[in-house]
């Protein structure tokens, strides 16, 4: 699994765009993680699942929320990633209204999931291979900071608690 000090591994993550425009076409557009934290801070939220209970309750909320306090912090941006594929992520980032705010990146085959070691096996519940709960810090392609949450829980990677942890 990723530790705090590792420069992350490099996969391709989708992302759904709405509308053409700065390069990017209509529907899913492909990025290579490598290229978009060079340089930057990012806060990576990885949670099991698009239109899941907990994570369009509160999960995905609390970013869109806290988008501009993050930016305050130091935060270039805020990524939601899950084992879901651009299409589903683009409608659940229109459904939450994170369109500016929260990027929806697209992770379908696990690629960059696995690689971080933040996957889990959910066959048993009809759901596949995804991610586990968590929320990272990538300051220029390194681990800053992670937070793995506990089976069925919710606490250490909510947005507030990623805030309070940037503002020391």
């Amino acid at each position: 699994m990723i530790t705090v000090g590792s420069r992350v591994p490099d996969a391709t993550l989708q992302e759904f765009f709405d509308t053409e425009g700065n390069g990017c076409a209509l529907g899913p557009n492909a990025f290579k993680v490598a290229d978009l934290v060079r340089g930057r801070k990012i806060v990576v939220f990885g949670l099991p699942g698009a239109f899941t209970p907990t994570c369009s309750a509160k999960h995905v909320p609390g970013f869109v929320q806290h988008a501009a306090a993050l930016r305050e912090a130091g935060v270039d941006e805020v990524w939601c990633v899950s084992v879901n594929d651009a299409f589903v992520m683009g409608a659940w980032g229109r459904e939450q209204h994170a369109a500016g705010t929260v990027r929806m990146m697209a992770d379908g085959s696990a690629e960059w999931t696995r690689a971080l070691g933040l996957d889990q096996d959910l066959t048993g519940r009809g759901m596949g291979v995804r991610s586990k709960r968590y929320a990272m810090v990538i300051d220029d392609g390194v681990v800053a900071r992670l937070d793995l949450e506990a089976p069925g829980e919710f606490r250490v990677s909510s947005a507030e608690a990623v805030l309070a942890a940037l503002r020391g």
